[in-house]
């Protein structure tokens, strides 16, 4: 009798500090599928978001069942057409689409920069006298104004071989 309860009270005082052990391993287990799988996946599943909300007329996509077409009008926030040959077009839920082959840049940045007629330097500028940057002239709009001590126009100086005669300048 002595030797059994030896044994039960040897079994209780480990039971504490065994359960802190076998949750580590859980813990563990957790942590490296975290970063081995759950996040990565989320990255993916974000990068995939920004690409279907970035589609846009004259795109070339793949769609969920493999077919190539061309975007050729963004019908809603849910639906496409698609082009998938001449004349052929079908309509595409957003979300089907598995990827974007080659992207079409918009229209106006291809014209000109958005921020290139906007005036530099905010109202602050303005009022102290830091405005817009002054424009450096160009050079054919230097060559063609006259020097003032000589009352000859600069053009002849700096007029190479190469230049043809403006018809500004005909002589009689």
């Amino acid at each position: 009798m002595f030797i059994s309860t030896a044994y039960a009270q040897a079994a209780g005082g480990a039971a504490g500090g065994s359960s802190m052990q076998a949750l580590l391993p859980l813990i563990l287990i957790f942590v490296v599928f975290y970063f081995l799988l759950i996040r990565p996946q989320q990255k993916k599943m974000k990068q995939h978001r920004e690409m279907l909300g970035a589609i846009r007329r004259g795109d070339k996509i793949v769609t969920g069942g493999g077919i190539i077409g061309t975007v050729s009008k963004v019908d809603s926030e849910n639906e496409l057409t698609v082009e998938i040959a001449k004349d052929v077009k079908v309509k595409v839920n957003r979300e089907l689409i598995s990827a974007v082959l080659s992207k079409t840049e918009p229209q106006a940045a291809q014209a000109k920069p958005a921020n290139e007629d906007k005036p530099q330097g905010g109202l602050l500028g303005k009022l102290l006298g830091g405005g817009a940057k002054p424009q450096p002239p160009a050079a054919n709009e230097s060559a063609e104004k006259p020097d003032a001590a000589n009352d000859e126009p600069a053009a002849d100086e700096a007029k190479s071989d190469d230049d043809a005669p403006s018809p500004e300048k005909k002589s009689d």
